[in-house]
């Protein structure tokens, strides 16, 4: 039968992690508790530095916004699978799955960018101490999140459309629990030689110029860092160990999505390579920011104990 142009069926199938229907409870109570602690976690991040004024500042204002667009990340892939399988249902329809991708490629490019933004941040904070309130000022923190949100928008807004000139046959299964791009391509029985060159272009250079940023900031700070006392490099790298192991858990993850697709044609690999950088790494970085962060975790506790101050007490 000749390819019919997607727009012309009604639904793509998602095939999830297991097609074994008594794995499905196990699955949807753990990526239940995963989504719920994901949420609840980086909520709680953005609340402490909202009510806290002394967290109001530019490296924790970028942290609530990574904070915000993990939520954003987890939440465009998480509730669709938890709904194909309570509704026992494996489909998506032609417009979900494109609006899916669509905020994937938005919120993985956001997580990128203000992690660079991040770094950049800690450079300017240790090797330029004194000039920090005058580079890091209101406008230019607001301008590099404005910057990181046109971008990431352009580029999902781009892979999206020239996925829309693919044409499929009638019955697509997706070997996933969600519609990935790379897959959808491969998928595709109308010519993807544009998409896959556009996809790997842009991989290379919206991944690679900020990794090239974060590695060349962190070369700069670990020589500023190796010239000053040794009561000060502790305070120093105390406040790039955090970061630093969020940049290392989302790039090891994306690179292992990548390889895994690359290098081999198994499903499972793509599919346990794809969990760890769509829900657990959002999942980890409010943990690894508090748990390292004085800070954090004072303003986290005089939110909740606000908190429970104001919660209204019922009696009898």
């Amino acid at each position: 039968m000749a390819p019919r142009n997607l727009t012309n069926v009604s639904e793509f199938l998602l095939m999830g992690l297991s097609e074994s229907p008594e794995m499905q409870p196990l699955i949807f109570g753990i990526f239940l508790s995963m989504y719920l602690i994901t949420v609840l976690g980086n909520l709680l991040i953005i609340l402490a530095i909202r009510s806290d004024s002394h967290l109001h500042t530019p490296m924790y204002f970028f942290l609530s916004n990574l904070s915000f667009v993990d939520i954003c990340f987890i939440s465009t892939t998480i509730p669709k699978m938890l709904w194909n399988i309570q509704m026992q249902s494996k489909g998506i329809t032609y417009a979900g799955c494109i609006s899916q991708i669509y905020f994937l490629l938005l919120f993985v490019g956001l997580d990128d960018f203000l992690l660079t933004v991040m770094a950049y941040d800690r450079f300017v904070a240790i090797c330029h101490p004194l000039h920090y309130t005058v580079i890091m000022n209101t406008q230019l923190c607001g301008l590099l999140v404005l910057v990181s949100w046109v971008i990431s928008t352009l580029h999902s807004l781009l892979e999206s459309l020239i996925v829309l000139r693919l044409s499929f046959c009638r019955e697509v299964k997706i070997p996933h629990y969600f519609c990935e791009l790379k897959q959808l391509i491969q998928l595709a029985s109308s010519d993807s030689f544009l998409n896959g060159m556009v996809l790997n272009f842009a991989a290379g250079l919206l991944g690679g110029v900020p990794l090239v940023g974060i590695f060349y900031s962190y070369c700069k700070i670990i020589s500023s860092i190796c010239g000053i006392s040794s009561a000060q490099k502790y305070k120093a790298f105390s406040t790039c160990a955090s970061h630093l192991s969020v940049v290392s858990l989302f790039y090891c993850t994306c690179l292992g999505v990548y390889l895994s697709s690359a290098a081999t044609h198994s499903s499972h690999s793509g599919k346990t390579a794809s969990v760890m950088y769509t829900v657990v790494t959002p999942m980890l970085n409010p943990f690894i920011y508090s748990l390292r962060n004085k800070d954090i975790k004072r303003a986290l506790k005089a939110f909740l104990e606000m908190a429970a101050i104001k919660k209204p007490i019922s009696l009898g």
